[in-house]
């Protein structure tokens, strides 16, 4: 496992990357980016395009030389050492391979339990998160000399006692059907939600999660909002972690909380101007994540959910080693893939 990376320094910061590979400078994470703090620095990884090796950025040159070695083998370990600051390029190629995918596996622990597309609409079972924090505290002492105690544990967030069913959302998979009596359709639909605009555990991951309407009803033209609640989600949300819901129309926009009932959060609005033809509705909780999106996030939440429904479907016959097999987590939660 070897791979070309480059050595440059810029602004206090030594980085060490592959080309086209992620690093915490670049701004706000993508959906798909491990990334985890170690000794001097940060480590990042692109779980879509598969990156064994890892990009680097370093803030303690000193303290990161612990582990360089390890991760990148010791041409790139000198090359950090006696670097000028001008960027060349070198041959990294782990001299403790078992290590460096064990990290590797330390910093997917840690996506996963803020990335993990939980979802009874999808199928896509959730990760026990005590069975979780176990393993990153695990992996976090095997992986001692890199992480060096940088990389803290994930809050624990609370569950419910059983999953939900695939069936107990017929309604809410769709768009809002019900209406009064008397009452006039006049356009509906669904979407999902960028997830980096809610903590995990709060929606369901699907793209069909978030559902809208548009009805007229006793002279009065209102907007009717619906997300569907993530599996095992915590029925004692915090007022502050309340979902909002932005909808954006062709001659206004209205911001409404979401109020949670059952399984599903919901809202209902005086409609914007405009609602009659169409209107676009966002999913968000006020001071999470960056207002810019992501220009491919569908597409990308597509293949992480291709991702983590293949690693749940070959759990018992993944190969052996620290980057396909799967975490305990993944493993309890195949079993339980039948209540979804």
């Amino acid at each position: 496992m070897s791979t070309t990376v480059r050595i440059r320094y810029r602004d206090g910061l030594w980085t060490i990357a592959p080309d086209g590979a992620p690093t915490v400078v670049d701004g706000a994470a993508g959906i798909d980016v491990l990334v985890l703090e170690v000794a001097g620095g940060h480590l990042t990884w692109s779980l879509l395009a598969g990156h064994a090796i890892p990009a680097a950025v370093i803030d303690d040159r000193a303290l990161a030389q612990e582990w360089i070695w390890a991760v990148y083998g010791p041409e790139v370990a000198l090359a950090l050492d006696e670097s000028d600051g001008r960027e060349r390029e070198y041959t990294a190629e782990p001299a403790l391979p078992d290590l460096a995918a064990r990290v590797w596996r330390l910093g997917y622990a840690r996506w996963a339990a803020r990335w993990w597309p939980a979802s009874t609409l999808d199928g896509i079972a959730p990760l026990d998160e005590h069975l979780l924090e176990d393993e990153i505290a695990a992996l976090s002492e095997e992986c001692e000399l890199i992480v060096d105690g940088a990389d803290a544990l994930i809050e624990r967030r609370g569950s419910a006692e059983t999953p939900s069913r695939a069936e107990d959302y017929a309604l809410a998979a769709g768009p809002v059907a019900a209406v009064e009596p008397g009452a006039l359709v006049l356009s509906r639909g669904t979407a999902g939600w960028d997830w980096h605009r809610c903590p995990p555990g709060l929606l369901d991951a699907s793209e069909r999660a978030v559902s809208w309407a548009v009805v007229r009803t006793a002279g009065t033209t209102i907007v009717r909002v619906s997300a569907v609640a993530a599996p095992l989600s915590a029925v004692d949300v915090p007022a502050h972690l309340y979902p909002r819901a932005r909808i954006r129309a062709a001659g206004g926009a209205a911001d409404v909380p979401l109020l949670r009932d059952g399984e599903l959060w919901h809202a209902e609005t005086a409609a914007p101007a405009g609602s009659e033809s169409r209107v676009a509705v966002e999913i968000y909780v006020p001071g999470v994540g960056p207002d810019a999106k992501e220009a491919d996030a569908a597409d990308r939440r597509a293949r992480i959910r291709a991702l983590v429904t293949a690693r749940l479907r070959r759990t018992a016959d993944a190969p052996d080693n620290s980057v396909d097999a799967p975490l305990l987590a993944e493993i309890a939660a195949a079993a339980t893939d039948s209540d979804f």
